[in-house]
Formats: C-alpha cells, structure tokens, sequence
C-alpha cells in the first residue's frame, strides 16, 4: 500500500444473528478479509444472545487462523457489540458449534467471550469504528432491527460521523421488518444512501444446501457448516437476504444487482441473468478457506484501536 492510500472499505455488520444468513454474511465478510477486498472493522448483534456475540467471536477466530484462545486474543480480535435485555432462547445453530468439543476436550471453536462484560453497546461500538476509518471508506450492513443504527443516530454528534465516513448502508427488507417503528425513523433521517436488499431477492438466490458437502470438503472442522446443518434439517437451501446485503456492500459497482429508480431507500433488482454468478459468488465466499493473519505489534493494535466501552 503506497503512503497515505485508503485501506480496503471498512465494514460494519449489524444482525440478530438469529438466521443462517446473517452467519453466511458474516462469513463473506471475512472471506473479503482474506482476500484484502474489505475490512472487519465492527460486528454488532441486535439480540440480547451472549452465544451470538461468542459465536461471532468464534469465527473471527476461525478466519483469522487462531488455533486457541491465548492466540486469538494476541490477535486482538474486533470488538462485538450486543444488545441488552431479557436473554434471548438459545439457537442450535449457535450452541452446537459453541459446544463441539475435540478429542482433547477443548473447544473445537474457541473464542474469547466470556460474559456479556467482554462485548461492548453496539451503538458506541459503531461510532467508536467509524471514527477510526477513512473518510467515505466505511459501510454498514444491517441485517436485523434498525434499533441500533437508530440509538446510534440519537448519539451526540453521531450523524456528522456517519455522513463524513460512511458511504453507503446495505439493509435487508427481512431484517428491518422486525422493528417498523425504527426502520422508518432510520429511512427519515439516515444521511446517506441506502440500498435494500427485499425479501424477493434472497428467496430468488438461495444458498444451495449441496454446496455444505460439496465446497467445504477441505475440512472436516468449519464453524459454518456446523451452524448451517444445525439450523434446520439437512438438505436445504437457504435465503440468502443478508449475503445479497453483504455482497452490494463490499461490491456495488460489479454488475450483481440493479437499483430500482430514485429515493432512499433505493431496492437492489434481480437481473435473472447474473443470477447464476451471484450463486457462485456466495458459494466461494462462504467456503473460502481462512487466510491466517499475522499478530500486529500490541502497542500499534492499542494506538489503532483504543479501548472501546463495554458493557
């Protein structure tokens, strides 16, 4: 990278994690990591589920190549943000891979969340990373409520932030549904562009289930497929509304999708043509084997990213 040049664009992914997509997104997003095509630079989840926050932990680590927990957090892996309240029920899709175990008795995916005081407020979280990123170098995808995006909006001086750094907001028509009332304050008052990925498109480019045995052969240990076939019974395909976020974010200049006219927020429009190229590309992100990342030097991973407020 030459002197001064902007690093890949900064994603900030917020889901309820309560989907097999949003684990699907997620692990685009670091398939884009190792391929230096985007950046990690916050994970947020909008449900009250310490076993999401710990599962994204996980997969970070995953990703990243750490083999143990020590190793992952010499990493210093990114902050994850999650919701408070009343614990949500738990997942198999999230507590089985937690809970898989490898002949040593150890956590086959270990990550290094503990309790809820090892995450931090999702909104605080969001400002805090995009107040570290380049101008106009900055995404987010929203894949549940917009409660957060909207909490993070009402922070003093929060607004000025997101119009200097953040150039677009991908959202899934499914996942805003959830919350109404906040989606349409978020579309009021949201400063930038914002495209939306409806329900119609992730039911029209499912995920293919066969791809779980087919694309993943390379290991006998991903916590991808461990949460896909604890999702629901196998085979099936899944919707894919948050990789379709996901995939306009990192690449809205490619040709995947059009825009429907004007206003905001504007709808991402199937061209039947790309569809078999947006399947693929969800297939080789999703199943990209993990490119280790090596440990930054402490004192230049504290400098970068001060300590965020927890909970």
């Amino acid at each position: 990278m030459f002197p001064g040049a902007k690093p890949a664009v900064g994603v900030l992914f917020d889901s309820a994690m309560r989907r097999i997509d949003d684990v699907l997104a997620l692990a685009m997003l670091h398939a884009y990591g190792g391929k230096g095509q985007a950046r990690t630079a916050a994970v947020g989840v909008s449900c009250p589920d310490l076993e999401a926050a710990q599962f994204c932990d996980s997969l970070w680590a995953f990703y990243a190549g750490a083999a143990t927990c020590t190793a992952a957090k010499a990493m210093h892996p990114p902050p994850v943000g999650l919701a408070d309240g009343k614990p949500a029920a738990r997942l198999p899709m999230l507590s089985q891979p937690l809970g898989k175990r490898g002949a040593d008795g150890q956590p086959v995916y270990p990550n290094t969340i503990q309790s809820i005081e090892d995450t931090a407020e999702v909104p605080t979280l969001f400002r805090n990373a995009l107040m570290a990123q380049y101008d106009q170098d900055a995404v987010i995808v929203l894949s549940g409520p917009a409660t957060n995006l909207v909490q993070l909006l009402d922070m003093y001086g929060a607004k000025d932030w997101i119009m200097r750094k953040v150039r677009l907001l991908s959202v899934t028509g499914v996942g805003v549904e959830s919350d109404a009332a906040a989606a349409q304050k978020l579309f009021a008052e949201w400063p930038t562009p914002i495209a939306m990925a409806g329900r119609e498109i992730g039911d029209a480019l499912p995920f293919p289930g066969e791809a779980i045995e087919k694309d993943f052969a390379w290991t006998t240990a991903d916590p991808v497929v461990d949460a896909y076939c604890a999702y629901r019974p196998m085979p099936y395909d899944a919707p894919s509304y948050a990789m379709a976020a996901m995939l306009y974010a990192v690449h809205p200049n490619d040709g995947y999708f059009k825009l429907s006219g004007s206003g905001n927020p504007r709808q991402l429009v199937l061209d039947p043509t790309q569809k078999d190229r947006i399947v693929g590309a969800y297939v080789e992100l999703a199943s990209a084997k993990p490119v280790p990342r090596k440990p930054k030097h402490p004192a230049e991973e504290e400098k970068k990213n001060p300590p965020l407020a927890a909970h």
